[in-house]
């Protein structure tokens, strides 16, 4: 089971008991921001042209975190969720740089700083076999919990249903490659500030520009043998010229005036 959570955004009343109930179980200060992620706010409304937006860590499904993490402290389970080992971290950031959806927080005034973010409840309520506790606190049904393909269909289906009410896409399904936090919305992703331009994930993205590099190299290298061996002919004719060195002596050194071995 992948496990997801989709989000119908026209169903969101902006109550912020997901948020509430996730500082709970993650022991985070209540009194703290509900507004914006953070290091102490790892669910959050956002308002967007007067629409409750649920933020949180999309937990893709090819995620750019722990690709990029150098030492493992991120890791995808096989259940979903990208849950993160404070252990092993070594406080580089690069998955706050490599997140497509700028989710990780640093803990910048902790003497012993950890990234922050969502882990799905994996270690307090999923590993016991219960769901998040943003998805049970939910008043409205804004948030469902469950299988991802189970939770795509229903999503699809909620669409056909009512073309009226939902805009004909499922914002998660493929961006980023996908993820397991799945969005319906009533107006257009892009003007309630979803990324919507990288489909394919960014991992891939990251090793296609990588292989690339040996033919990079090789073709760079040949190019700057070739500048020097120029640059030495050059230098070797000059030097035969001024009468420095004989045209025999100038054949011995490479590169050899002629452009061949001897």
């Amino acid at each position: 089971m992948e496990a997801a959570i989709l989000t119908d955004l026209t169903r969101c009343t902006g109550c912020e008991a997901c948020v509430l109930a996730c500082k709970e179980v993650n022991d985070l200060p209540r009194e703290t921001g509900t507004d914006k992620l953070s290091a102490e706010t790892w669910c959050a409304i956002e308002r967007q042209r007067g629409v409750p937006v649920r933020r949180a860590c999309m937990h893709c499904l090819d995620p750019a975190c722990v690709t990029v993490c150098p030492v493992g402290a991120l890791q995808k389970t096989e259940k979903g969720p990208v849950i993160y080992d404070a252990s092993r971290c070594i406080g580089c950031r690069y998955c706050m740089i490599g997140c497509p959806f700028d989710v990780p927080t640093y803990e910048w005034d902790n003497p012993f700083p950890r990234v922050q973010k969502c882990i799905m409840c994996y270690e307090k309520r999923l590993s016991q076999g219960l769901e998040p506790a943003c998805t049970a606190a939910c008043p409205s049904g804004a948030l469902q919990f469950g299988d991802r393909d189970t939770l795509v269909d229903e999503a699809w289906h909620r669409i056909r249903a009512h073309p009226e009410r939902y805009v004909e896409h499922i914002y998660g399904l493929e961006e980023a490659g996908g993820t397991s936090v799945l969005y319906l919305s009533g107006v257009p992703f892009e003007s309630l500030g979803f990324k919507t331009a990288q489909l394919s994930p960014y991992p891939r993205l990251t090793w296609d520009i990588l292989s690339k590099l040996p033919s990079v190299v090789t073709v760079g290298g040949v190019m700057l043998c070739g500048i020097w061996w120029i640059s030495n002919r050059k230098d070797l004719l000059e030097r035969v010229k001024s009468g420095e060195i004989t045209e025999e002596e100038a054949m011995k050194q490479k590169p050899p005036l002629t452009g061949r071995d001897e």
